[in-house]
């Protein structure tokens, strides 16, 4: 029975592949004339588009006007994407997902960013599992990334948010919670997770987001209307991206200057945050997008943002993938 599920899974994945070469084929390889709208908001892991920017990597592939819109909270990039003022936007990939179930006509066309250790559950010397978090207090922001993760740990170890005592602040504040004691456990993200630990040599990462890679991810989304009347901009800032990667990459010190600039920081208070995010290259999305990230990643964030309340109903990854864009960047 497994080596016919096998067969037939494999005969279903090649004519899949089979039809999104032919799709990535009518792509035109020259942008449309006009401007590109790409929401944004002040976070490492969508760096990439500030590096292009800087570089003239966008003109470069063929883009004349690139709009850079920038966005602190949440709810204004998605509403601005939602009316129809922003071309694509950078999300998170379980609000992607809610905003599919919502019936937002956008899709997922690039895997940005990966945090592995730039998230994570903190804690203090008292606790050396998440089986000790029973009946203890836990700061984190509800409804964020950090909601995610930490009932996805839960869920891990068998247990439930009704397993711990729920203490609700901006994860902003919650490693500090932590260090003055009001607190055993935080959920928080980089820069304060190195500044929580940089202050008290009893707090430790007790599970960091790389225990899913892909569970705390980001990407790019565009508009089903884009799409059809703008397909050459979208494969053109599929390349802009993946050529700005590559200029990271070269001269790393550089790029994470352009970036540290564009998110109001200082490459000194982020570099471990940088060290905490693995960031996609082209070549990495045309495995991943059709591989591990629409099948276990899928399925994990999918989970975990219902088990977090916000996700109300069932997405697939047919709905809010497509990958038509990545194979003909990379052909």
């Amino acid at each position: 029975m497994r080596t016919l599920t096998g067969l037939l899974a494999g005969a279903a994945l090649a004519l899949l592949a089979g039809a999104a070469a032919q799709a990535a084929d009518a792509i035109p390889t020259t942008p449309e004339a006009g401007s590109f709208k790409l929401g944004i908001e002040p976070w490492l892991g969508y760096g990439q588009w500030d590096v292009a920017d800087s570089k003239g990597l966008f003109k470069a592939n063929g883009l004349a006007d690139v709009q850079i819109v920038n966005f602190t909270e949440d709810k204004d990039i998605n509403a601005a994407l939602a009316s129809g003022q922003l071309d694509g936007a950078n999300i998170a990939t379980h609000t992607a997902m809610g905003m599919i179930a919502a019936g937002l006509p956008i899709k997922v066309v690039l895997l940005l960013d990966v945090s592995m250790t730039a998230d994570a559950i903190i804690a203090g010397k008292d606790v050396t599992s998440i089986a000790d978090l029973k009946g203890k207090q836990v700061a984190f922001e509800e409804g964020t990334t950090s909601d995610i993760l930490l009932k996805y740990a839960l869920a891990k170890n068998g247990m439930s948010i009704a397993d711990v005592q729920p203490v609700p602040m901006p994860a902003a504040d919650a490693g500090s919670a932590l260090i003055a004691g009001k607190v055993p456990v935080a959920v928080t993200y980089e820069p304060y997770l190195t500044a929580a630990m940089g202050q008290n040599k009893d707090v430790k990462l007790l599970f960091p987001a790389s225990n899913d890679p892909g569970l705390i991810s980001d990407v790019l989304v565009v508009r089903d209307d884009v799409i059809k009347s703008k397909p050459g901009q979208v494969l053109a800032m599929i390349k802009s991206w993946d050529a700005a990667l590559k200029d990271y990459k070269a001269d790393t010190p550089g790029g994470r200057a352009i970036i540290s600039k564009a998110v109001g920081d200082t490459v000194e208070n982020l570099n471990t945050a940088f060290d905490g995010v693995k960031y996609y290259s082209l070549a990495e999305n045309k495995t991943a997008l059709t591989g591990d990230f629409s099948t276990k990643t899928f399925a994990d964030v999918e989970a975990a943002a219902k088990n977090a309340g916000l996700l109300t109903a069932d997405v697939t990854p047919a709905q809010m993938i497509d990958a038509d864009f990545v194979a003909a960047a990379a052909q």
